[in-house]
């Protein structure tokens, strides 16, 4: 079963080369609103695909095609929801890898390093060594003209506290279009709803 590390761990990141890292801050930064396509490949080789929709600060939407799973942040909480048996946990997004992404200013310089370069563009690895179990994420980028600073995140390899490895690849991305804040929102699927809960 897909693990909140799996998406979470989505994403970033150590210190180590200040120019590249200060490339991918900005072009985090530029990025207000994005949309994509991912393919998501467990350890096990499982092969799932969906939806990206994310909104910064604090929002972001993994939707699953064929299987009963949601991850959602709606800007103080990230949620994952298990639809097949009625489950939903949550955490504050700042105590997630997430944190970094969703933030309103981005800053990589604590957590991340580079690990090299693919075509002129920086790879980046992402581990909070004040919380190991959070797990590492290896990020990909490639230089872009569709995006706002010409660095694009294309993907990111997660490796979670229990050495489970999910790999995620994103296509037809699109940025800074408008999204609507109802994107963030979930049905509960738990019989008795949760006080003040209205998705």
């Amino acid at each position: 079963m897909i693990r909140l590390s799996i998406v979470a761990a989505a994403l970033f990141a150590l210190p180590a080369a200040a120019a590249p890292l200060d490339d991918v801050t900005a072009a985090l930064r530029a990025t207000t609103t994005m949309t994509a396509d991912f393919t998501q490949t467990a350890g096990n080789g499982a092969v799932s695909t969906g939806k990206l929709i994310l909104s910064r600060p604090g929002r972001i939407r993994f939707s699953y095609d064929k299987l009963p799973l949601l991850v959602v942040a709606d800007g103080k909480k990230l949620a994952f929801i298990d639809y097949e048996v009625s489950q939903v946990s949550e955490w504050p997004i700042a105590s997630t890898p997430l944190g970094p992404l969703l933030a309103a200013t981005p800053d990589l310089s604590r957590i991340a390093r580079v690990t090299g370069t693919t075509n002129g563009a920086p790879q980046i690895e992402a581990r909070d060594p004040k919380h190991p179990e959070y797990g590492t994420i290896a990020m990909a980028f490639a230089h872009d003209t569709a995006a706002p600073t010409g660095l694009a995140l294309t993907g990111w390899t997660s490796t979670d506290a229990q050495n489970n490895i999910t790999e995620i690849r994103l296509t037809n991305v699109r940025y800074n279009t408008p999204v609507p804040a109802t994107s963030f929102g979930f049905r509960d699927p738990r019989t008795k709803r949760l006080p003040g809960k209205t998705f």
